[in-house]
């Protein structure tokens, strides 16, 4: 039988008609869909879609204005586009968003406005140190001298320098945690 007297026969709820139908036309429905949608498992997808449209909308069809193979192919290809479209919108749509949620400029700018809240406040508990303290924590943490250098740079003992640092440190790390 032809494409055209089987999908008279499916719009009539004909299962053996719509296996036939279905061996006659999926080849050529799973390569055009292919072709438009490009991967090969949203295509199979798209592809039995079309094939279960087929069964539900068979009736209609209508000889009269072309063949049941470029009715089902005009079928299959508005549903790729479809596809097509849908998945290029939804990327789109996740650009868009992924745009507004990385404001880089309003990011940028509350990141600036934090960093320099946060080194007022450091600035002003290290103000709270003694000036022994602040000068040890100062050439230890800005300047990047190691505990044994900064001993060497202002001529005192090691266990002098620990004990500063300690100090200090402690002193900070209360100030700083009222920051909290």
């Amino acid at each position: 039988m032809e494409a055209d007297e089987l999908l008279v026969l499916v719009a009539e709820g004909d299962h053996k008609a719509f296996e036939e139908l279905y061996g006659l036309v999926s080849g050529p429905v799973y390569g055009l869909v292919r072709r438009v949608v490009r991967d090969p498992a949203q295509s199979e997808e798209v592809a039995q879609e079309v094939l279960l449209e087929l069964w539900r909308s068979a009736a209609r069809f209508d000889p009269g204005r072309g063949s049941a193979l470029s009715w089902v192919l005009t079928l299959a290809h508005r549903r790729a586009v479809d596809r097509v479209r849908s998945a290029r919108a939804a990327g789109e749509r996740e650009q868009r968003e992924a745009r507004r949620s990385d404001g880089p400029a309003f990011d940028h700018v509350a990141e600036e406005v934090e960093a320099g809240l946060e080194r007022e406040w450091v600035r002003r508990c290290l103000d709270r140190l003694t000036a022994l303290q602040r000068q040890s924590v100062t050439l230890a943490y800005y300047e990047g001298y190691t505990y044994r250098e900064v001993a060497e740079r202002l001529s005192l003992p090691l266990g002098t320098v620990k004990t500063r640092m300690r100090d200090g440190l402690t002193r900070l790390r209360d100030c700083l945690g009222g920051a909290a």
